[in-house]
């Protein structure tokens, strides 16, 4: 590997008299370096006063490759001041100062009063190494900073590892379909840095994990052979042993690049392996089992994971173990398996120290290019983001509403059933969600419904939106069969991947049959796509769509390497160069073209995968195909709050989990009891996500089928989705947030409290916009958990009015029905009627519940709700004040206007105190009534 000249070196070249050759300008500073230094060019670039974007290209010149992910409005802009100062030259602009080295070209970032905030590390801070992957020469590239001792760093997407704070930790942005990858990294120092790369990235330790047996010496459990003592056997209790043998590794992890099981393993039914390892070296050593299935493993008798998931999609446990030399630990694994995966690997002590670092490394690139995003706090930073990438756009109301899915509605009549059945029984609902394979078998791509299944599309769309008052979103896939018309009209272009077509991978439908998908990275193929999509469904009154398989998920369980040669050649490049983009081109082409085809009706898209400027797009995402599993209900919390830090505002989560054990499927007694339990637990978080949806496998997953009216799930989760719709003028409005403001709903209590660095590692908590504390419950049978109430701020009990001071720790009770649910003081949190979909009535009347202890304010927005005339003015706005000292509420006089706005209304007040601790009541009695025309009202309370 080639590395930049270190300071010594670099001080010997200078000593050679080179001087390097700059040029500036306005608001970009460039230098040529001299040769024999890996980076040959360097440019810092003022983007505004607080980004900069920097680039260091090994080469004599830049590339000239378009970026993906920064929006083609972003130009350059400031004043710039460059000065020499000898030794660095310092950029300057009101609110950074950027400092060069000459000597190392080592950047360092200043705020403006000169206190360091993030540098480039001293002895390593960019390589370029040469590398050839798939038939082009590239450079693997890495960059490091050196981190402070007491920062914590988040983003870079949703991952299933249940880590919140990634200082000193692992991240690799791979996409997989549990695994959303965004390429941007903040700070708790108030800073991000937007990676604009992408291939395959790894923040943190970047070594591929080796076989077992390469880093540790194996010994079977009798201490004699080198290995591990594998046993198998015909029954799921590990009681019939079959087969025993002597195993050096194990690694059964994908379909084409596989060890062997022994003859006979089709009538085993379970494995155990058990044995010691040992390693020659001291320090921090890695194992990472990947396994599908029941799956335990033991590190001397103690439990450390203990996992099922479903065959198709395997999922990764890291262990970190602490060694001495020559340290033994005793390890098991237990796995029972239905036809899945299993491997075990590891990785040895690195020679490099990673604490306080920040590194990151990737596998394909011309050049190092990244964005410095600075901000007076992590509200500024992912405004950055956004001001670099793309604004989000309002979504259409009724999103914010409930939905209803499940995989899958077989016939029209299912869908339309379980539509009638809510309204019937007073349960609001907005969206009914179509999944796949609504088409016939062998025609997926066509895009076309089974008639015999969907006899009539057309009347069923119109019944759900003229009679059920309800909205369809519907599956899409980037997917086509071979010989269908659509696969061959997007083969005669050159725009479909044909290696699975080549290899005549079958697919898991009915016999299998040969697939593969389009290439969104050609402007022609992204324009054809949604020709096909409107022509078959737009124009039947689709509303929503749902763009399934993005990572792309051509064929689950291939390895790294057989996955690229199935996802490209893309017309832009190779796909290890456009790995991570599938899902951000593919909504490109839905959002453009919906828009060119309806200019007056919202997009909104759901994918399985993101990256960095999807959000402008209007693109939300949802975590994947998670199991369900409690512990799967743990980590959707740290991974909803990362992937909302990484910029993009609307994620979700199959409430109640998508993939099912068997012994849900028909229950004991005692298993009904868990399900219900955890599906309820699974609501209750849902519900205050930016977006509220059930779905997955069998069991049935609408709230009647849950459980019968009147058990405690049932009400539970009847109690949550009004009191949402409840919520909808506070909802809305954090909507509205987004949009103006580049506000975040899903908020990680770094964001309101950074300065209590008690909630740094906090992944069980957060806040739902500015005024909720939520606190979801995520263990079987729990009625109390432990809440942390963050200091800076005092907190209302939601459910009782009892106020708590900030800064401790308290047992909240948690019965079946309620999560603890907290607000804090000075909050201002409008409630609408009760409605069963958002469109029914507009808020004619108001209720403004108003917690005292602290000034407080709060906008209300609305608008249309459907359409995109707001971009051109057409929405109003009522800030609520409210100034504790005095105890006054002012209702702010109304600002614009839309069609078919409200000019007058009843705004109801509550005023809770402690003087009058009440808790939150549909039908509480309000402290005051106000008869609202839009003119400044002040109230005393």
């Amino acid at each position: 590997m080639k590395f930049i000249l270190s300071a010594l070196s670099s001080f010997i070249f200078l000593l050679a008299a080179f001087t390097p050759a700059q040029t500036e300008s306005n608001n970009s500073f460039q230098m040529k370096t001299g040769s024999g230094a890996d980076t040959k060019l360097l440019k810092v670039e003022f983007i505004n006063d607080y980004i900069v974007h920097v680039v260091a290209s090994p080469a004599e010149q830049f590339s000239f490759r378009k970026s993906l992910i920064i929006d083609e409005n972003v130009k350059p802009s400031g004043n710039l001041k460059t000065e020499d100062k000898g030794d660095y030259i310092l950029l300057s602009s009101s609110a950074l100062k950027v400092r060069i080295d000459k000597s190392t070209e080592r950047i360092s970032f200043y705020d403006r009063d000169g206190n360091i905030i993030l540098q480039e590390h001293e002895n390593v801070c960019r390589t370029f190494d040469d590398s050839y992957i798939m038939g082009e020469n590239v450079y693997k590239i890495r960059q490091v900073f050196k981190a402070s001792p007491d920062e914590a760093f988040y983003g870079f997407g949703a991952h299933q590892n249940g880590i919140m704070n990634y200082r000193d930790e692992d991240v690799d942005l791979w996409q997989y379909n549990i695994v959303d990858i965004i390429p941007f990294m903040v700070s708790s120092k108030n800073y991000g840095i937007l990676w604009d790369n992408y291939s395959r990235t790894k923040f943190g330790d970047y070594r591929d994990y080796l076989s077992v047996n390469k880093v540790f010496k194996l010994i079977a459990k009798d201490d004699k052979s080198n290995g591990f003592s594998a046993e198998y056997f015909e029954d799921e209790k590990f009681e019939k042993s079959a087969i025993k043998r002597i195993e050096e590794r194990i690694e059964h992890e994908y379909i084409d690049k596989n060890d062997p099981f022994p003859e006979g393993f089709d009538k085993v039914k379970s494995v155990r392996w058990e044995g010691f390892i040992e390693s020659n070296r001291e320090g921090l050593h890695k194992l990472r089992l990947y396994c599908s299935g029941y799956t335990k493993m033991w590190i001397d008798d103690s439990l450390l994971v203990d996992s099922w998931r479903q065959n198709w999609l395997p999922w990764t446990h890291i262990i970190k173990l602490d060694l001495k030399k020559g340290e033994r630990k005793k390890i098991k694994i237990e796995w029972i398996h239905s036809g899945g995966y299993i491997g075990l690997k590891a990785l040895p002590p690195s020679g490099e120290n990673y604490d306080g670092i920040i590194s990151l490394q990737s596998e394909v690139a011309d050049q190092i290019d990244y964005y410095f995003v600075y901000g007076k706090n992590l509200d500024d930073v992912i405004k950055g983001y956004r001001y670099l990438t793309g604004k989000a756009p309002v979504m259409p109301k009724w999103a914010m509403g409930f939905w209803q899915c499940r995989e899958r509605y077989k016939t029209q009549d299912e869908l339309l059933d379980v539509v009638r059945e809510y309204r019937k029984r007073k349960i609001p609902i907005d969206n009914i969600v179509q999944d796949w394979f609504y088409w016939k078998e062998d025609d997926w791509g066509s895009h076309d419904f089974d008639p015999l299944r969907f006899p009539d599309p057309e009347g069923m769309i119109k019944e759900l939106h003229d009679s059920l008052n309800a909205h369809i979103m519907i599956s899409v896939w980037p997917k086509f069969y071979v010989g269908t018309a659509h696969f061959e009209e997007f083969k005669k272009n050159g725009w479909l991947y044909m290696r699975n077509v080549e290899v005549g991978e079958k697919d898991w439908v009915g016999p299998g049959y040969v697939s593969t998908f389009y290439d969104p990275y050609s402007e022609g193929a992204r324009k054809l796509y949604w020709k096909q999509i409107e022509n078959k469904l737009f124009s039947k009154g689709i509303d929503a769509w749902w763009l399934d398989a993005t990572e792309p998920d051509i064929h689950s369980n291939l390895s790294p390497e057989e996955t690229l040669r199935r996802m490209g050649p893309t017309e832009l490049g190779t796909s290890a160069r456009y790995r991570n983009t599938y899902s951000l081109m593919n909504s490109k082409a839905v959002y453009e073209g919906q828009r060119l085809s309806n200019p007056d009706k919202r997009v909104f898209i759901l994918t399985r995968s993101a990256f960095a400027g999807q959000q402008k797009y209007s693109a939300a995402t949802w975590s994947g195909d998670v199991a369900a599993r409690w512990y799967d209900l743990k980590v959707q919390i740290p991974a909803g709050l990362n992937f909302s830090l990484s910029g993009i505002p609307y994620w979700t989560t199959d409430i109640g989990g998508f993939a099912v054990e068997p012994r849900y499927e028909n229950p004991s007694e005692k298993d009904l009891d868990e399900w219900r339990e955890l599906n309820t637990r699974w609501f209750q978080f849902g519900a205050f996500c930016p977006l509220f949806r059930s779905h997955g496998q069998f069991p049935y997953r609408e709230i009647f089928n849950i459980s019968p009216e009147g058990h405690p799930a049932y009400e539970s989760m009847v109690y949550y989705d009004k009191l949402r719709y409840r919520l909808m003028p506070y909802i809305y409005s954090l909507a509205g947030m987004v949009t103006f403001e580049d506000y975040t709903i899903m908020r990680a209590l770094i964001l309101d409290f950074p300065n209590d660095n008690k909630v740094y590692d906090i992944s069980d908590q957060y806040m739902f916009g500015p005024a909720f504390l939520v606190n979801p419950v995520t263990d079987y049978k729990a009625r109390s958990r432990k809440v942390y109430l963050p200091e800076g701020a005092e907190w209302y009990d939601f459910y009782t009015g009892k106020k708590y001071p900030g800064g401790k720790t308290i047992s909240a009770d948690a019965p079946y029905e309620r999560i603890p649910l907290f607000v804090k003081a000075g909050s201002i949190v409008p409630f609408g009627p009760g409605i069963q979909y958002t469109g029914q009535k507009q808020a004619d009347t108001l209720m403004l519940f108003v917690y005292s202890g602290k000034d407080g304010s709060f906008v209300l927005y609305e608008d249309e709700g459907t359409n995109y005339n707001y971009e051109e003015g057409l929405y109003s706005t009522i800030e609520f004040k409210y100034k504790d000292s005095d105890r006054e509420l002012v209702i702010g006089e109304r600002k614009g206007e839309f069609p078919g706005m409200l000019s007058e209304r009843i705004i109801n007040v509550v005023f809770i105190s402690p003087d009058s601790p009440r808790p939150f009541d549909f039908n509480i009695k309000p402290d005051r009534a106000v008869n609202y025309n839009g003119k400044e009202v002040k109230i005393k309370l």
